[in-house]
């Protein structure tokens, strides 16, 4: 697997978190533009082999500016049709060069500028491309614009500074420091793209560290205190190139960068693409657990021994809600045994009978738990 990530110019970021759809329909044509990349590398044609790849969308930056960008987890490769029909067979391809890189990401940007053109959302004046008036589904001055706009440009929303660049902490920075991965990105027009970590089918564990950290949450709060004058202050993951390690928010415009890095409603930040869509028929040929489209998937028998593929694909939910979140719903907290499904109740009459007389027997046994009452004591024993 290897992440392919693409940064975006800021008015485009803008644009995606206002319009979600628009985001979903330039997402599938870069996905499109890396796969068909990919398939002729390898020396095929799209009508013989198969791409596949998992994005996930971030909506922040390290300083917890609103950075709408694509974190694509790509196969290594292509899939390509068996004879037999019963599995496909895989092609390793090549890491990309700087040049495949720059004239990837220079044809990603024309598509995407021609299709936002035909949707009348980008116009082109003497050089320059701006977005329309259409590039936004609500009012230019409603609240909601204001905070996104602040958040991307990494300028204050709210408050006597409003408009004013967020107050950074900066030291020396290092002399080593310039641009260590230069080889590996691709920059054209204000789109960047990266694509210079790769983990092999033997690395579980850094596919796994490469998955945690492409998931992970918008703020981290080992790195987030309060200052002695109540300030918020951040720390950066990792020093930005002009020295700055540390962005200082008042309370009200904190909560206002928050509010920017939420998404609309009903917005899927989880693609699956190509091989690994739902809808794949080729689904069932790659993945450990055989489930894809005409594939009914059998409940694995516990008796047997399984192979380690086999168990990461009869994973219940309770084993990863332990693995992901470390809640164990399977063992008791009170005595440390097995959690047994006794019943299934879903009718409501009975479901509000029991609530209710467990609710009686916790108000009795509080009332049992409280000392009696006593008199109040004499104010003349205190004279």
């Amino acid at each position: 697997m290897r992440q392919w990530v693409l940064s975006v110019p800021f008015p485009l970021r803008f644009l995606f978190a206002s319009q979600p759809a628009v985001m979903g329909k330039v997402l599938g044509i870069v996905y499109r533009a890396i796969a068909t990349h990919l398939t002729h590398k390898a020396g095929y044609t799209k009508a013989t082999a198969q791409a596949g790849a998992v994005t996930l969308i971030q909506r922040f930056g390290g300083a917890l500016n609103a950075n709408i960008h694509f974190h694509m987890l790509f196969l290594d490769g292509i899939y390509i049709d068996s004879t037999q029909g019963s599995r496909a067979r895989f092609r390793w391809v090549k890491a990309p060069t700087s040049d495949e890189l720059t004239q990837l990401t220079h044809t990603i940007a024309h598509r995407v500028a021609r299709y936002l053109d035909c949707q009348g959302l980008l116009v082109c004046d003497a050089g320059n491309s701006y977005l329309t008036a259409d590039g936004m589904d609500e009012d230019p001055e409603s609240p909601m614009n204001q905070l996104l706009g602040s958040s991307i440009t990494y300028r204050i929303a709210v408050g006597p500074q409003q408009g004013r660049k967020v107050f950074t902490l900066q030291t020396l920075p290092d002399v080593g420091s310039d641009n260590p991965s230069s080889n590996s990105v691709g920059e054209t027009a204000g789109f960047s793209l990266h694509a210079g970590v790769a983990a092999k089918a033997n690395e579980r564990a850094k596919l796994e560290r490469l998955c945690r950290y492409i998931a992970r949450p918008a703020v981290s709060a080992k790195r987030l205190s309060l200052t002695r004058n109540g300030q918020v202050r951040y720390e950066l993951k990792t020093p930005w190139r002009n020295g700055t390690t540390h962005v200082m928010f008042e309370p009200l415009d904190f909560i206002s960068r928050l509010v920017s890095l939420v998404p609309k409603p009903r917005v899927n930040l989880t693609r699956f693409h190509g091989v690994f869509a739902p809808n794949s028929k080729y689904r069932a040929l790659v993945t450990p657990a055989k489930r894809g489209r005409g594939k009914k998937v059998k409940a694995p028998n516990e008796t047997q021994d399984q192979t380690p593929a086999e168990k990461r694909a009869s994973m219940t939910w309770a084993k990863r809600l332990k693995r992901v979140f470390d809640i164990d719903i399977e063992t008791c907290s009170e005595c440390g045994g097995d959690v047994r499904i006794v019943a299934s109740i879903e009718d409501p009459v009975v479901i509000r009978k029991i609530l209710a007389h467990l609710d009686q027997n916790v108000s009795l046994q509080q009332a049992a738990g409280l000392p009696e009452c006593r008199a109040p004591p004499s104010t003349g024993w205190f004279v």
